[in-house]
């Protein structure tokens, strides 16, 4: 079994999708698109691609957070116990801090399930299954990742709908659940991560695998077999074609989503094998602080300066309709340069503040920090 080591390659391809992913929610708290920017009939190759390339992000979050579960030093009786409790409270902070940061509002009666939720429910579960063996970890997450994706459009009940169907639930009178993560199969990324952890030294293995991936994901992707319900096509140019071929179903995941995102990942981290330290590596180190962070940074700005602009930002302090929408004014929004530049220097604000946070965690052994 490798050393349980932290390695700075793992830190890396972590704080790359946490700086790629502030790019999305910068796009979505400042530009002004107004079209479904996923569809490749409407959309523009810039902005397709200024989202597309944040699908990188969750499932690598997810699928390193059960690579650090293994990397871990406790015992695994404590390690079970850590799980349950930071699970727990990334739910609680779904449902409170994230809800703010995203909407300006602490809003009871609204629940986005998104990341977070996932992330917790898989901890969850992944403190339990750790005590299985290694091998029968990695069938779990493995078979769920592959095998989901049989059951689509399946009906059944609420439980049901919060295990594999994107859909609103209403628990109770004024309550909206809005499931925009379904835990399958996160809950299999997850375990497939963690078991992933074991051959992390061994760069042939990791390039295969990734590599290996990336082919499985072009054979079903190129003759729509399985793995996805949302089949591409052929486009009247080139370029647009290669849109709708990678423009892969996210909530939940398909098999193809995930191959395409996860594989690369993977070979990301046996090339960046022997590189040490720098920003990438401070931001992976703390992802959960860049997280709280990034947040109410990006969608806070945004209201000062539709302030500015209007003379109101109310309506950037309300939760989304029920299309996901939010209610904007004719002409709201900025351009994608606009947004890139805002993008680089939130990136600058919290490459200081987690510096700082990062120091303090190598200096400290506070239990608290770990759970931020």
């Amino acid at each position: 079994m490798a050393s349980r080591a932290r390695l700075d390659s793992v830190d890396i391809v972590r704080g790359a999708v946490m700086v790629i992913m502030a790019l999305d929610h910068t796009r979505g708290a400042w530009s002004g698109a107004t079209i479904d920017i996923m569809d490749v009939h409407v959309t523009t190759v810039a902005l397709f691609l200024t989202r597309w390339i944040t699908h990188f992000c969750a499932p690598v979050f997810v699928f390193l957070a059960g690579t650090g579960a293994f990397l871990s030093s406790k015992p695994k009786p404590e390690l079970s116990r850590f799980l349950v409790t930071r699970g727990l409270w990334l739910i609680f902070l779904e449902a409170t801090w994230v809800h703010f940061g995203f909407y300006l509002n602490f809003d009871p009666t609204y629940i986005f399930a998104q990341v977070f939720w996932a992330l917790g429910c898989s901890m969850i579960v992944l403190a339990a299954l750790i005590h299985l063996p290694l091998r029968a970890i990695a069938a779990f997450g493995i078979l769920m990742v592959l095998t989901h994706n049989a059951f689509d459009g399946m009906q059944g009940n609420w439980f049901w709908s919060v295990l594999h169907v994107k859909k609103r639930m209403y628990p109770m009178e004024g309550v909206t659940f809005y499931n925009m993560y379904p835990l399958v199969p996160w809950l299999g990324v997850m375990a497939a991560g963690y078991a992933f952890g074991a051959i992390l030294r061994n760069k042939t293995l990791l390039l295969r695998i990734g590599f290996g991936m990336l082919t499985l994901f072009a054979a079903l992707r190129a003759f729509n077999i399985y793995g996805d319900d949302r089949p591409w096509s052929v486009q009247p140019s080139l370029v647009m074609s290669i849109l709708s071929f990678v423009n892969t179903e996210k909530y939940p995941p398909s098999l193809q989503f995930l191959l395409m995102t996860i594989g690369p990942a993977i070979i990301a981290i046996a090339l960046f094998e022997k590189i040490k330290g720098g920003p990438l590596v401070t931001f992976g180190r703390v992802p959960l602080f860049f997280y709280l962070l990034h947040t109410p940074l990006i969608h806070g700005s945004a209201a000062v300066a539709a302030f500015i602009r209007y003379g109101d930002c109310a309506f950037l302090f309300r939760n989304p309709t029920s299309t996901g929408k939010y209610l904007l004014p004719p002409g709201y929004g900025y351009s994608l340069p606009v947004v890139y530049l805002v993008w680089a220097c939130v990136i600058v604000v919290l490459y200081f503040a987690c510096g700082w946070f990062a120091a303090l965690k190598q200096r400290r052994s506070d239990w608290w920090l770990s759970y931020l």
